[in-house]
């Protein structure tokens, strides 16, 4: 019966420690994350895909990182302009591990370790890009150039730590409470200063446009009337070339008197009052003798 007991006992603790290699030679890897396997603290292999894996039991381990991004929210800080105005930044970086095995080595995959040499370097380069701007460009540039230029200078400096950097937002870059009406109320005068500028120089152009025109329209009139002149003096010319060849004898002549006579005085006769006194010598009286 004893050795019957000893057997059961003997045949369960089997059981457990093959229960205990078995688990502990098996891993999963999930789609959102990298399961990295660890050999006397060196990294061995990297699993980037989901499914399940074995490893080697008491002498391996595995480390889970995620794929996921990650989101770091940089402390609230001053920094100042190339013209030496102070601004409050307010500012977040998105991230994620690209590579596990260098995130390791380098960080000892730590997130902690990461956000720590992230804030570094991504205020190093907010500082670097604000500090060369003037202040007027810095609050002009808010919509993403600044964010931009600070993705350019930070480059390629997390690639040794296995870090992707994704993109570097501002939530709030303005001015300090006090300073900040005086400050607006200096650019809407600068701004109000140029668009005078703007609006005088267009005054001056336009001036010097009419003129332009009022004087090429003066030249044109004076050219039409010049050729208006010379037009009618040319008509006048001919209208007594074509009189003097009908009316070039004294008959001729005195015919053309009498018509003329006649017309002026049907011109004349109009109207109710038809009594008309004419001088002898006129030309009219003589048509009635």
């Amino acid at each position: 019966m004893k050795r019957k007991l000893i057997g059961w006992i003997l045949a369960l603790v089997a059981l457990v420690a093959i229960l205990i290699v078995v688990s502990g030679s098996v891993f999963v890897v999930h789609p959102n994350e990298y399961g990295v396997v660890m050999e006397f603290g060196a990294v061995k292999d990297v699993k980037t895909e989901p499914g399940l894996y074995f490893k080697v039991p008491f002498v391996q381990e595995t480390k889970k990182l995620s794929k996921a991004v990650l989101l770091y929210d940089l402390p609230i800080s001053d920094v100042i302009t190339a013209d030496k105005h102070s601004m409050v930044l307010d500012s977040f970086a998105m991230w994620r591990i690209s590579d596990p095995r260098l995130f390791i080595e380098s960080l000892s995959g730590s997130v902690t370790n990461a956000e720590s040499r992230i804030n570094a370097i991504v205020y190093n380069a907010l500082k670097t890009v604000i500090s060369s701007q003037n202040q007027e460009k810095v609050i002009s540039g808010r919509d993403g150039e600044i964010v931009g230029l600070v993705m350019a200078n930070i480059g390629t400096s997390f690639d040794r730590y296995g870090i992707e950097m994704l993109a570097v937002e501002t939530k709030t870059l303005d001015l300090p409470d006090d300073n900040k009406d005086a400050v607006y109320t200096r650019m809407i005068s600068e701004r109000n200063n140029i668009a005078a500028s703007y609006l005088a120089e267009g005054n001056a152009e336009a001036k010097q446009i009419r003129n332009s025109a009022d004087k090429q329209v003066k030249i044109i009139l004076s050219e039409s009337e010049a050729d208006a002149l010379r037009i009618r003096a040319e008509g006048d010319a001919e209208y007594m070339r074509i009189l003097a060849d009908v009316y070039d004898t004294e008959d001729e002549a005195d015919f053309y008197t009498f018509m003329i006579a006649l017309d002026a005085l049907k011109q004349s006769m109009t109207g109710e009052q038809k009594t008309l006194i004419l001088d002898a010598d006129s030309p009219i009286a003589k048509l009635f003798y």
